[in-house]
C-alpha cells in the first residue's frame, strides 16, 4: 500500500524539499500552498489555497475525505515572517501571521484527524529555533513558533490514543527564500545573497548554513513508523549546533 503525505507550504524551500523527499521514499504526496511550486516537481497532487482562509481549508478536506480513505503523514510547514519590533507591530499584522503560522497548523491537524483516526499516522510541525532563542524584530514570528511547539506537545497527548504521533522540527539557518529575505537587515553586504549566506554560515558551529533537504530528511525520519515509532511530543532541533553555543562565547 502506498502511503500518503500532505505537506503545506510545498511550493518552495523546506516544504518543496520535503515533498520531494517523500516522493523519493515512494510516498504519494499532496502538496498545499497558495502559490505554484518554484520549480518543476513530481508532487502527485498540488492544491492551491490560502491556509488562512477557513472556508477554503474546510472545502479542501471535504474533497480529500471524499476521495482518500486515509493519510499517513501531515507536515505543517506553511509560514510567513514579519520583521518588525513588537511595539510597532499592528494588530492586523499580528493576526495575519498567527493565522498562517499557528491557526493553519491547528486547522490542518483538526481536519486531517478523520483521515488518520482509524489506523494512526504522524504529524510534524515545522517550528523554528526562534521558539527557544530569537532575535530583535521577530517577536510575532518567534511567538508563533513557540505556540506551535506548545501545540505539538498538547496534540501528542490528545492524539496518542489513536496512534497518531506528533512532533516538531526546529530548523536553524536554512537556505530558503525566507532566510535570504531577512539577510539584508543583519549584514551590510548589499544585494549579494551568496556573500550574505557565507557570512551567516561562518557564524554557525558547523561553519555553514543548512539546506532544505537536510530538514526534509529529518521530517521523513519523524514520520517513519519503524525508525521513530516511539517518538512523540518531542522537538528536534536541526540547527548545525547554533543553539548549543553560549551567547558569551
Amino acid at each position: 500500500m502506498t502511503k500518503i503525505a500532505v505537506v503545506t507550504g510545498a511550493a518552495h524551500g523546506i516544504g518543496l524539499a520535503t515533498a520531494m523527499e517523500y516522493k523519493k521514499a515512494g510516498w504519494y504526496v499532496i502538496g498545499i500552498d497558495k502559490s505554484r511550486p518554484a520549480i518543476s516537481s513530481d508532487i502527485d497532487r498540488f492544491i492551491r489555497i490560502d491556509l488562512a482562509n477557513l472556508k477554503a481549508v474546510k472545502q479542501i478536506f471535504a474533497l480529500l475525505i471524499s476521495e482518500e480513505k486515509e493519510i499517513h503523514a501531515l507536515v505543517n510547514n506553511a509560514a510567513v515572517q514579519l520583521v518588525k519590533p513588537l511595539v510597532e507591530t499592528e494588530p492586523e499584522e499580528w493576526d495575519a501571521l498567527m493565522a498562517v503560522n499557528v491557526r493553519a497548523a491547528f486547522l490542518m491537524t483538526k481536519y486531517s484527524f478523520p483521515l488518520m483516526r482509524a489506523k494512526g499516522g504522524s504529524i510534524v510541525n515545522v517550528a523554528s529555533v526562534h521558539a527557544i532563542a530569537t532575535s530583535k524584530g521577530l517577536a510575532a514570528y518567534a511567538t508563533s513558533k513557540g505556540a506551535l511547539v506548545a501545540m505539538t506537545r498538547a496534540a501528542a497527548l490528545e492524539l496518542a490514543d489513536y496512534k497518531i504521533r506528533v512532533n516538531a522540527i526546529l530548523p536553524g539557518a536554512i537556505n530558503t527564500e525566507m532566510l535570504r529575505a531577512g539577510l539584508a537587515r543583519n549584514y551590510d553586504v548589499g544585494d549579494t545573497d551568496i556573500a550574505s549566506l557565507q557570512i551567516m554560515g561562518r557564524r554557525q558551529p558547523l561553519g555553514r548554513i543548512g539546506q532544505p533537504d537536510e530538514i526534509a530528511g529529518a521530517i521523513l525520519f519523524l514520520t517513519d513508523d519503524e525508525k521513530s515509532a516511539f517518538i512523540s511530543g518531542q522537538t528536534l532541533v536541526v540547527d548545525g549546533g547554533a543553539t548549543a553555543r553560549l551567547s558569551t562565547e
